[in-house]
């Protein structure tokens, strides 16, 4: 069964469960929801100060010591961490939006998922939600990428990203490369979602439609060189620079 969750993402999906690996995320877990189902040690690297603070926190019957052979196969990093963690995937607080919302769009590459949830967290937003053609939230890659941005988000994934932009109390602001505004033109201030979409395709027209403004990112430079992640942590911390605050906003009606 703990192979299977491992390595195949069809088992984690079905079960309901994922799989965390590295010391700092397995923390991040442990700080906001508890103990882990099931802790496993490389162990070759039981002794570490961060992984046997992890291992003192969960208590032993939830720890298992692998010898490095089994946690080879086991972890799904290139270069493994010496712990990972099984839990069951966290379920969103709730499925409205918040004051503050990340929609994304068929972002397809894991590490720009994860990164895009972990600006999120970073900015304060309340809410991700994730059309169903975006890489799945908790897979491993995700999850790496996110930083433990996972546990401090409400995640709704193969969310109907157009009806929840047109039933959405506030400004629904589309990020695209051509847009007629500048993104430092835009009043950001308030309740927002802000939508982000495919890394070549962009936004659909469906969603575009439901968009309040179109902004895009001014690059002086002649070469547009910003990827999905990097453009939305630009917009995410812009709407912060306006507002001139540092904590989350207040909840919208």
């Amino acid at each position: 069964m703990l192979v299977r969750l491992c390595h195949s993402s069809r088992d984690r999906r079905k079960s309901g469960k994922c799989v965390l690996e590295g010391a700092h995320t397995i923390a991040a877990y442990l700080e906001r929801y508890g103990v882990p189902e099931l802790i496993v040690v490389n162990e070759e690297a039981q002794d570490g100060s961060e992984i046997r603070g992890i291992v003192e926190r969960a208590g032993a019957r939830q720890v298992m010591v692998a010898d490095a052979r089994l946690f080879g196969e086991l972890a799904q990093m290139a270069a493994p961490t010496g712990v990972l963690a099984v839990i069951a995937a966290p379920q969103p607080g709730s499925a409205a939006p918040g004051a503050f919302n990340l929609l994304l769009e068929d972002v397809q590459d894991p590490g720009n998922v994860g990164t895009m949830l972990r600006t999120a967290a970073a900015a304060g937003v309340t809410h991700a939600f994730l059309s169903a053609g975006c890489a799945f939230a908790w897979s491993p890659k995700v999850l790496r990428a996110g930083q433990g941005a996972h546990f401090f988000l409400d995640i709704v994934e193969d969310a109907d990203l157009p009806a929840l932009a047109r039933e959405f109390n506030g400004k629904v602001v589309a990020a695209v490369p051509r847009a007629p505004v500048s993104l430092f033109d835009a009043d950001l201030r308030g309740p927002l979602m802000l939508m982000v979409g495919n890394e070549g395709e962009g936004l659909s027209p469906a969603l575009l439609a439901s968009a309040t403004a179109q902004v895009a990112i001014p690059m002086p430079g002649g070469f547009e060189s910003l990827n999905a992640a990097s453009a939305a942590a630009v917009c995410l911390f812009e709407k912060l620079r306006q507002e001139g605050t540092s904590r989350r906003p207040e909840a919208a009606d």
